[in-house]
């Protein structure tokens, strides 16, 4: 009976772990949508003479009718709108739009049918289950057609109405962040992000990697905010999809600055794998993002080398300090497959106690506020070089055209 007990209740909590994984934060979503059908047209037939319509009536009744266009099926962005959401409130995930009105004697032009609007989190991409991208929506209340509505009946299709396009359409949803955080599990990205922000991330003292990420807003005494997200870590493999694989490293591709975090005593994720020292775990995150994207490697970024409270930190850190200051040179004496052959150059390199010491916390959160405004000025300022050729180049154009003065 005892033996009995034990496997129902081993089974019991095996299917409460699934299900917390199962319900875990959604960055995907497929539906199916469906434009509304065209409404029937009407045939033509002969008005009687004195039947008393204006000429614009009688012209219709002529030709036919013709019937109302169906609706489109229009997604929009909104802000604190997560794919859960958008999930619970149409389980079935179908959304089709209405049809449009056929055409009657009493209404000869069709009334189209309302479009149908879907809304979704800001930052979410819709792509087709053909690769089709139809498009982005990062900011707040734009609209994009997904599935439009067919036009009405009218006399060059034979006064049918046309069904409306209709497929399935993923939701991807990359996070939008000024920040984003990167490093293996048990880094401590989750615990500077608690110390630095008013996230409430989970926190372990074991391999733990974050299921869902943490969006955390570094707040100043001038109310500037900065927006730090915390991703699921890493593991050796990510770029082949291992571990949370694609769904992390897709969401560093909208951050503006990557914070690339580091335990100084290394790091190693179960006996399978072999203990990695500081600076092969900086090599290991340089190869995962380079591999998935080599754009990745270009973005501005900063290390920060955590647990410097630990026993034998700071021996560990003079040692790997002048190696770290040329990562290409450091990197030569180990094997091509786990070697990067881009490096991601760090704006400043930063040894932190999170958990232990505030005054870190704060340099890192000054230091990043400070790089941000840096890179929004550089930013402007090529914005400007870009607007004034384009100015030249229209001047030049309209001079082109003027007539020549004799």
């Amino acid at each position: 009976m005892v033996k009995l007990s034990t496997v129902i209740l081993s089974e019991i909590k095996q299917k409460t772990t699934r299900r917390y994984l199962r319900e875990g934060f959604k960055d995907t979503l497929r539906i199916f949508v469906q434009g509304g059908a065209g409404g029937n047209g009407l045939p033509k037939y002969v008005l009687k003479a004195s039947c008393s319509c204006s000429a614009n009536i009688r012209n219709s009744f002529r030709f036919g009718g013709v019937g109302g266009k169906g609706a489109n099926v229009v997604a929009v962005a909104k802000e604190n709108l997560t794919l859960e959401q958008v999930y619970k409130a149409n389980r079935s995930k179908r959304y089709i739009a209405a049809s449009g009105r056929h055409s009657t004697h009493n209404f000869i032009l069709g009334t189209p049918g309302e479009d149908l609007k879907v809304e979704v989190p800001v930052g979410v991409t819709l792509v087709t289950d053909f690769g089709k991208k139809l498009g982005e929506l990062n900011e707040e209340n734009e609209e994009l057609v997904l599935a439009k509505g067919g036009p009405g009946g009218h006399p060059k299709n034979g006064f049918l109405g046309v069904k409306g396009e209709a497929y399935p359409v993923k939701l991807d949803l990359k996070l939008i962040a000024d920040i984003g955080l990167v490093g293996f599990p048990n880094a401590g990205k989750s615990t500077l992000l608690k110390a630095i922000s008013h996230a409430k991330p989970r926190i372990a003292a074991y391999p733990f990697t974050t299921v869902r990420p943490n969006i955390g807003i570094l707040s100043y005494k001038d109310l500037r905010q900065i927006s730090m997200a915390d991703l699921p870590g890493l593991i050796e493999g990510a770029h082949k999809n291992k571990g949370m694989g694609h769904q992390f490293l897709k969401h560093v591709e909208r951050t503006k600055l990557l914070l690339m975090i580091v335990d100084i005593n290394g790091f190693q994720l179960s006996p399978q794998y072999p203990h990695r020292s500081c600076l092969e775990t900086i090599m290991l995150l340089i190869k995962e993002l380079e591999m998935y994207n080599a754009e990745l490697v270009k973005k501005p970024s900063i290390l920060v080398i955590n647990k410097m409270d630990t026993e034998g930190s700071i021996q560990r850190f003079e040692e790997v300090k002048d190696k770290l200051k040329n990562l290409k040179e450091s990197f030569k004496d180990y094997p091509s497959e786990i070697r990067p052959e881009n490096i991601l150059k760090f704006c400043d390199i930063i040894p932190v106690s999170a958990k232990e010491r505030p005054a870190d916390v704060e340099y890192v959160k000054n230091r990043l506020r400070n790089l941000l405004d840096v890179l929004a000025e550089l930013e402007q300022q090529e914005q400007l070089k870009a607007n004034s050729g384009l100015y030249q180049e229209i001047r030049q154009k309209i001079s082109e055209k003027q007539p020549i003065r004799v």
